[in-house]
């Protein structure tokens, strides 16, 4: 059991000082989560502090490959409209 970090990631280093487990670190081009340290924080915290502070929407994921703050969670916005807005992009 352990978390990803994706490509959405912006590097914003929120994630690497919270990790109670020491298990995030710079892995180029973006931040990298150690399967053997990461706990999902289960029995510690209620929430993955990784994702609980993380500002990117989609930036991390459970071994599922589900987001952890998935679209729209963190801005509001409609999943629909953030996707047609992507369209007319």
């Amino acid at each position: 059991m352990a978390l990803a970090i994706t490509e959405t990631c912006v590097n914003c280093w929120a994630c690497v000082d919270v990790c109670p487990n020491a298990a995030i670190a710079w892995d180029d081009p973006v931040f990298a989560i150690d399967t053997r340290k990461c706990t999902e924080c289960t029995g510690e915290f209620a929430e993955a502090q990784c994702a609980a502070i993380c500002p990117i929407e989609c930036a991390i994921v459970n071994e599922l490959g589900e987001a952890l703050n998935p679209l729209g969670s963190l801005t509001g916005i409609p999943v629909g409209k953030l996707l047609a807005l992507k369209e007319a992009a």
